[in-house]
């Protein structure tokens, strides 16, 4: 049996389109977008062929197309959108790639994934598209994000409405997501976060930043609107648990990043148990000493 779909895909498409639209709020996939040009300036290779997977606007893949780091770029975008310099756009699903097996050198996918309904599945994907010894590279929300707007809904909702039903999606653990790669199949996979913390004047700032950036309630199960009187509790609630000193209201964004390589032999491996070559002790200059039986 196939397990419940969490999210809404076809509305966070819509979501998605209408933010881009109305003009889209790309400060959070700009930071992604830097810190990918970092973490790929370590990496001592070229990639042929590339690939962006559902990035919500082609930032990604139009700086892997002008910064050489590769030499063809493919998008699977989520929606339509016009063609880019030096990158192939086709649209599509994370979930379902149209691509066929050992097709690229790199992948990457930025602020995409934490709406996956099957992020194992997708994972596994990745990972076949990709050639031996490819790379992937991705950026999704975790668990953190949206904390305390999280709080100030499930308290204000219960107050007033006399219970609280899911207002923010959940997100990814980060100490879940090494083994996911694992099981993927991927080789020497990493994971870390960045905490970024956003101030807005007031909730409602917040609010709209998330409607801009198509990252509004996207629950299959998730249930109306807002009473007038429950959203005025939480921004009070917000205002008096969130705010520094100056005023200014703490939004959490919990950005993990994860990154694998398709096994290849030329990787480095674990040596097997009892074939050192050298003492812990003696790299340590300290004494070895046996317990007592």
């Amino acid at each position: 049996m196939s397990s419940p779909l969490l999210f809404d895909t076809p509305l966070i498409r819509r979501r998605l389109a209408r933010a881009r639209r109305a003009g889209f709020a790309d400060f959070l996939v700009a930071r992604a977008v830097e810190d990918l040009s970092d973490r790929l300036g370590a990496v001592l290779r070229e990639f042929p062929d590339a690939l962006d997977l559902g990035t919500p606007v082609p930032a990604a893949a139009s700086w892997l197309a002008t910064s050489g780091r590769a030499a063809r770029v493919a998008r699977l975008a989520p929606v339509p959108e016009p063609a880019s310099p030096g990158v192939a756009v086709a649209v599509g699903d994370p979930e379902a790639l149209p691509f066929g097996e050992r097709r690229f050198d790199l992948a990457v996918s930025l602020m995409a994934l934490q709406h996956a309904n099957d992020l194992p599945g997708a994972l596994v994907q990745v990972r076949r598209s990709l050639k031996p010894d490819g790379l992937f590279v991705g950026c999704l929300l975790g668990g953190r994000t949206l904390t305390e707007l999280r709080q100030v809904l499930t308290q204000a909702e219960s107050e007033v409405e006399g219970g609280a039903s899911p207002r923010v999606a959940p997100f990814a653990e980060v100490r879940d997501i090494g083994g996911l790669l694992q099981r993927a199949g991927f080789a020497l996979p990493v994971t870390d976060v960045e905490t970024v913390t956003v101030r807005y004047g007031d909730p409602f700032g917040l609010m709209r930043d998330l409607r801009a950036m198509g990252l509004t309630n996207a629950l299959r199960e998730r249930r109306g609107r807002l009473r007038r009187e429950t959203l005025m509790r939480a921004a009070g609630l917000y205002a008096e648990r969130f705010a520094d000193p100056d005023g200014r209201l703490r939004a959490t964004f919990e950005m993990i990043w994860l990154s694998g390589w398709v096994p290849h032999e030329s990787q480095q491996k674990p040596l097997r148990p009892g074939t050192a070559q050298a003492r812990l002790a003696d790299a340590l200059g300290t004494v070895e000493r046996k317990e007592p039986s």
